[in-house]
């Protein structure tokens, strides 16, 4: 992942606001910047961060980087494990920045939507400029119960954000 630009992460952080008891997820297999600036956000309000590295060099670095906040939690994750639910937690919020393959986007989908709260967002990070991507992400969250999806593709130079919704009482 490329660097993202710190002043324009703050804006997007705008999104998650100050509600008690929080908890973000984050898919990622690098991007230090991002996880920084999120552990950040979290760590003063006493939000819960779990870090889901589906990159194991990614993991050694940031369990050990974290290993003394409690509220930052630090996961070895594979994409292909059946289930996501740990714990029988839910998440406010759940960025992506780690990359899904296409023919598991659908299945990747359906797995966090078990582990997002009713009315939790996705927040999902895409090259710039990628029509085809972004369509078919759309195209993929409506078909599994996701609405209100909308793109932010002015904010940052390198990348789009799908932004997708799991509303109360839809999908399984």
């Amino acid at each position: 992942m490329k660097n993202l630009e710190r002043d324009k992460l703050e804006t997007l952080l705008t999104i998650i606001g100050s509600n008690p008891s929080l908890r973000l997820a984050h898919f990622c297999s690098d991007g230090e910047i991002l996880v920084d600036m999120l552990h950040e956000y979290c760590y003063p309000k006493e939000y819960e961060y779990q870090i889901n590295c589906t990159n194991k060099h990614f993991y050694e670095e940031n369990v050990e980087k974290f290993k003394d906040f409690d509220t930052t939690i630090v996961r070895d994750f594979s994409l292909e494990r059946k289930s996501y639910m740990m714990q029988g937690k839910q998440y406010d919020f759940i960025f992506v920045t780690t990359i899904i393959e296409e023919e598991f986007q659908e299945e990747f989908l359906k797995r966090l939507h078990r582990i997002i709260l009713n009315s939790g967002n996705v927040l999902i990070f895409i090259p710039k400029g990628n029509h085809n991507e972004r369509y078919k992400w759309i195209e993929l969250l409506e078909e599994c119960n996701y609405v209100a999806t909308s793109t932010i593709d002015d904010l940052f130079e390198h990348y789009d954000v799908i932004v997708s919704k799991k509303m109360h009482g839809w999908g399984k």
